[in-house]
This record gives C-alpha cells, sequence and structure tokens, in this order.
C-alpha cells in the first residue's frame, strides 16, 4: 500500500546536483563534484532537518519486533530523496524541507524475520525512460518491487501487479527463512540485476542445511519483471569452473552470493558481482576444489548474463572472506597507459586492481604458500592470491610484535591472552583449538567500501581491525549433513576489553592508483585511549575498531563511523539476530584528502548506519546521514551550512 501526500516530480533548475546511485554513481565512486561546503567552511555545518523513518510507528506498536540498524542510503533525483526502511518500506521525501511526498509499504514484513540479521535495507534504484521513473527494489524478504517514482504506486504491467517473487526461478526450491536481500539492485542497458543474502548459520549458532539456497545473481527485465538470464555462482555441469567443486560438491553446495551491491559500466553493458563464501564458512571438507566463484569478482554481461571474466580473490574459502562491497570503476593512467580499471578492496586488507575491459590486472598478483589445515577432512589451497601493489592496508596475520605493548603489563596479558589459541599468518586456518584471524570476518575493508576521486585517481579506504577467533567443532549427530561446522568470536582482549592487537583500530588509507602507492593513513575517532589500563600515557587517536562510511568532494574526505552494536537473542524463526544499539563519538568528520589531516567533527544526533550522500538543492550542498535502528530510533540526519 502506498500514501501520497504530493507528487515527486522529475529535475527541476540547473543548480540541482543529484545521487542517482546507491554509491553515488554506477561506478560507486561515492564522489560529488560539489564544492559549496569546502574545508574552509565545514565547521559551520548544522542540522538542516531530521527525517522520523516511517518504520518508527510500527515498531512503537508492537514492542516484539525488532529491526537491525537503519543502513539505508537515499537516493536524489530532482528535487526528491528516494529511500528505503528497515522493514522494506519505500518513502519519497523532499529534498529541501525533509517533508514525506509518499511512501510505500509492501507489508512483507509481516510474514517474519528475514535470515542473518533480520529486517535490515540498503536502499532502492532509479531507472527513466522518457516519461516512465520508476524506483526498483527488493524487500528483506526477496520481493522485487517496481513503483511509479512520482506516486509510490506498483507498476502494474511489472511482475504481478507490481512485484516478482524472487524464491521462484532458481535451479533449486528456496525456503524464504534462508534467503533475502538487502541490498539495491543494479540496472543496467533495461535488466534489473539482482543478487541475494543466504543465512550465514554460524551467526545463529545452527547447522547448515544440507542444501542451503543457491546465491545465484538474476537479471530481470526493468519494465515487464521477466527473468531474462540466471549465472549460476556454482558452475553446474557442463559450466566453466565445475571443476573446481569436487566430488560432485556442487550439486548441494549453496551459498556463493551476492549481498553487498554491484558496480556497472554502462557503455561496456558489463555489470560487476562481488561474490560471497560458500556454505559452511569455516569447514569445506565436504566441497573440497578451488570453488569457482566464490570469493570472487566476476564480470558479467548485463543484457546475457555470460560471464566476461573473473579473478579469485580467495581460493577455497574457509574464512568468511567473501566479497564485501562493489568495486569501484575509474580511469587510471599508470605508466603512460591509460587503463579503463576497477578496483575491489578486501576484508582481508589487499586492494586489487584489473583492467575492467579484460581482467588482466594492472599490477602483477603473486600465488604464495599459505598454511595448511589441521582439521581431519579439510585440505585448504596451498596457494593464495597476493597483489604486489598496492600494499596492504590493514595487518595481516598476528605475531607476537603485533601485540599491545604500551606497559609491560599490557603485553604480558596479551601474551597470555594469545597463548590459550592458534595464531599465524594471512590465511591460518580454522582449527578445533581457535585461529586469531587478523583481520577477522568482518574486514578489513567492510560494505562501507572505499571512496575514489576519479580526476585524481586517488583512492581511500575505510577499514578496522577487529581480530576474530575461528573455531570449528565436530559435528555431534552422526546423520549431521557436515562433519564439522564453524563458530567465531570477536577478539582477544585483555584487561576489560582492550584489542590484544596495537592500533590504530580503526583507519583511513589513501593510495594514489597511478603509482600504486599509499600517500597516507589516518586514524578514525580517539579510539580506547581513556581506557583506565591507559590512564596517564597521554597517547594520540587510536580510531575505533569500527565501520566507517566514507563520502568525497573535491575538497573533503567526509566519514561517519557507527557506534556500539550487541547481539541481543535469536529470532522467533532461528534465522536471524536481534541487537541492541548505543551511540559513541556519534560525528561527521571531515579530513583533507591530500594529507589526512582532520578539519572538522561535525555532531550527530547518533552515530551513522549507513553511507552518507551529498546533494544540490536550490543552491546549498546538504549532507544526509542515516543514523540510528535496532534499539534506537531511525533517523536521515541532514546537514547544511546556515
Amino acid at each position: 500500500m502506498s500514501s501520497c501526500t504530493g507528487d515527486a516530480g522529475p529535475a527541476g533548475d540547473a543548480s540541482q546536483k543529484e545521487w542517482r546511485a546507491y554509491a553515488g554513481d554506477h561506478a560507486s565512486t561515492k564522489y560529488a563534484p560539489l564544492a559549496v561546503i569546502d574545508r574552509h567552511n565545514v565547521t559551520d555545518l548544522e542540522v538542516a532537518w531530521r527525517w522520523d523513518s516511517i518504520d518508527n510507528a510500527i515498531l512503537e506498536a508492537d514492542s516484539t519486533l525488532r529491526v537491525f540498524v537503519n543502513e539505508a542510503t537515499p537516493l536524489k533525483v530532482g528535487g526528491v530523496l528516494y529511500t528505503s526502511t528497515a522493514l522494506s518500506q519505500v518513502a519519497a521525501i523532499d529534498a529541501a524541507t525533509g517533508e514525506t511526498i509518499w511512501s510505500y509499504d509492501p507489508g512483507t514484513w509481516k510474514d517474519g524475520t528475514p535470515a542473518n540479521v533480520g529486517f535490515v535495507h540498503r536502499g532502492v534504484a532509479y531507472w527513466e525512460e522518457g516519461e516512465d521513473r520508476r524506483i526498483l527494489y527488493a524487500t528483506g524478504d526477496a520481493w522485487l518491487i517496481a513503483l511509479d517514482a512520482g506516486t509510490g504506486e506498483p507498476i502494474p504491467a511489472f511482475g504481478d501487479n507490481g512485484r516478482v517473487d524472487l524464491t521462484k526461478g532458481l535451479r533449486r526450491p528456496v525456503d524464504r527463512s534462508l534467503y533475502a536481500v538487502s541490498s539495491p539492485p543494479a540496472i543496467v542497458r533495461g535488466t534489473v540485476v539482482v543478487g541475494a543474502t543466504v543465512l550465514d548459520s554460524f551467526a545463529v549458532d545452527r547447522m547448515p542445511d544440507a542444501a542451503m539456497p543457491p546465491g545465484d545473481v538474476r537479471g530481470f527485465d526493468v519494465r515487464t519483471g521477466e527473468q531474462k538470464w540466471v549465472f549460476q555462482t556454482i558452475p553446474q555441469e557442463g559450466e566453466y569452473g565445475n571443476d573446481t567443486w569436487l566430488d560432485e560438491s556442487w550439486k548441494t553446495a549453496g551459498s556463493t552470493n551476492v549481498w553487498t551491491w554491484m558496480s556497472a559500466d554502462e557503455e561496456l553493458g558489463y555489470v560487476y558481482l562481488p561474490v560471497s563464501t560458500p556454505t559452511n564458512d569455516f569447514y569445506g571438507g565436504h566441497r573440497l576444489g578451488d570453488n569457482l566463484f566464490a570469493e570472487s569478482l566476476v564480470c558479467v554481461n548485463a543484457e546475457t548474463g555470460e560471464r566476461v571474466w573473473h579473478f579469485q580473490t580467495v581460493h577455497h574459502g574457509i574464512w568468511d572472506y567473501d566479497l564485501p562491497a562493489a568495486p569501484i570503476l575509474l580511469d587510471i593512467t599508470v605508466d603512460g597507459r591509460e587503463i579503463k580499471a576497477a578496483v575491489q578492496v578486501t576484508k582481508q586488507g589487499f586492494t586489487f586492481v584489473f583492467d575492467r575491459v579484460t581482467g588482466e590486472p594492472v599490477w602483477p598478483i603473486e600465488e604464495r604458500e599459505t598454511p595448511p589445515s589441521t582439521v581431519p577432512g579439510e585440505t585448504a589451497s596451498p596457494t593464495q592470491p597476493f597483489p604486489t601493489k598496492p600494499t596492504a592496508f590493514e595487518r595481516q596475520g598476528l605475531t607476537e610484535a603485533d601485540l599491545i605493548d604500551f606497559t609491560p603489563e599490557l603485553r604480558q596479558a596479551a601474551l597470555d591472552a594469545i597463548a590459550e589459541y592458534d595464531h599465524g599468518p594471512l590465511f591460518s586456518p580454522p582449527t578445533t583449538r581457535g585461529v586469531i584471524a587478523v583481520p577477522g570476518l568482518v574486514g578489513g575493508a567492510s560494505w562501507s567500501g572505499a571512496a575514489v576521486n576519479p580526476e585524481t585517481g586517488m583512492l581511500y579506504v575505510p577499514s578496522y581491525s577487529l581480530p576474530a577467533i575461528m573455531i570449528v567443532n565436530a559435528s555431534e549427530e552422526a546423520d549431521a549433513p557436515y562433519a564439522y561446522t564453524g563458530r567465531f568470536a570477536y577478539g582477544p582482549t585483555v584487561m576489560d576489553g582492550l584489542p590484544v592487537i596495537k592500533p590504530p583500530y580503526g583507519r583511513i588509507t589513501a593510495i594514489d592508483l597511478n603509482t600504486g602507492e599509499h600517500v597516507w593513513m589516518s586514524p578514525v575517532g580517539s579510539g580506547p585511549r581513556n581506557h583506565p589500563a591507559l590512564e596517564g600515557l597521554d597517547l594520540p587517536p587510536l580510531g575505533w575498531d569500527r565501520r566507517t562510511f566514507p563520502l568525497l568532494t573535491p575538497s573533503l574526505l567526509f566519514a561517519a563511523q557507527m557506534g556500539i552494536v550487541l547481539d541481543r537473542q535469536v529470532s522467533d524463526r532461528g534465522n536471524a539476530m536481534t541487537y541492541d544499539s548505543e551511540s559513541n563519538e556519534a560525528f561527521l568528520r571531515a579530513f583533507d584528502p591530500d594529507n589526512g589531516y582532520l578539519i572538522a567533527e561535525i555532531p550527530l544526533p547518533g552515530n551513522a548506519t549507513g553511507n552518507p550522500m551529498t546533494y544540490m538543492e536550490g543552491g546549498k550542498q546538504y549532507v544526509a546521514v542515516p543514523i540510528g535502528g535496532a534499539s534506537e530510533r531511525a533517523e536521515l540526519v541532514v546537514l547544511s551550512l546556515p
């Protein structure tokens, strides 16, 4: 159902600057060439208006209903913002005033909690052809919906009265409680390209099904909703890569999905798919082999779904090092050669740079030996790919030299803490004792992605150092579908919460993509320097080990950091966690993109929970930041100059 208080019309005067895709554009640059807000006046930013998310009223009426944080980044087309809510509602908002123009509620949230983190949504996509203007998105429980951008009404000719059931059209039946969508689709050459989320069973401490839902990516006709093609991320019999799944494991293996957003090159007609991990994230004895196209960047033809090229960033993944964000597309010049590039940042702290036309690496990528597994039945890949340029932007692996050592007592506590577990270089496999993985399964880089200035070729990568203990346990049931399953815990920590490793714990790294060299690195946030164990040490900012969301203009690099998110309990469907949230250093930070100098910290009513965006309306530049959700009120906070 939709409600409407006016019409969301097309573009007006020439002063309007837009944000037509989730990450700013199909290239996922998160860059806007706007200069009204600059390094000289950014400290004057103030809240212009706050939009109260339309799901708040539903949550207030039902205290048993729980959602995850507010991850939606709005689009800006003409004078209108288009955004979504954790309950998969959509709203059109006046970009100057924050007034709701129309809203649409599919009502699918009444059918139960979606998989993984429950009710969560990152945004919508926009398409137009002449007077036909549409908002397209997929709900948390996997319905693809097309709305009239002017009225919020479903498009009757699209699918079944405006919606398509995404649990249909796959190679085997899908349990909707295990299959969800949270990221916006890509729309290229009349094709809506859609990925999906598949339940990470370890997140809710349950045994994965013998055949989890497949993570295949699909293309739909933007006008009719007809399914045009399927790209099978686990190659079936006769398809390229099928032989990388030994013992016919391709028949039952699942996941290997694209849960994050995608990039696209409209001129080439290509879509770039960042693919995730196969079923049973920390143990692969049931799926020996390299397991294409898991943890691969795959380029496909948007009109046909045919693979153009691919590169696998992790062979036989057993660390949940799935690709967390879409690659950034830009043109660079390396040694005098102009290259159409695709830049993929990863959880393990790498920056892979490819020719986006051919898939050839811009700089050599070496296969280096990595440790074997000690778990019965498991065979880790003997090598993994390491880019030679750029160098890693995060700490990789764990040695005693990496341990916190501000005082002798801290260092000894850290030594004692890691002695309880295994540790080693990057790609040390999970063990029955538990291995400390650095980076952990949340990164490194995260779904917040990176930002780039396409004019200068400068890349800005937020990352955080949050180790994870990865453990595999033998299954207790004789008829269990897997011999081992995995689980994880963040840490270890020392002295009531201090990270076991040295800072910085959260950072931004600037990389010149024309040379492959690092230019600067700056911590993000003060970090735990006020911890009692660090009293009197007069430490510089240490950075927080939390996700940082970037936004770039010619003179400013904005960074908005998440607060504290805590596990609460498993949902009543047993397919998701529910969470509580707390604010902590809720700022919109502005850095000098040339040198990493912190220019400003603008207070926010709460921590950012999704990527910010910026736009012009009526001659004013605005910056919009999603905040809240979970146990806090979800809002869109919009700032401007007085």
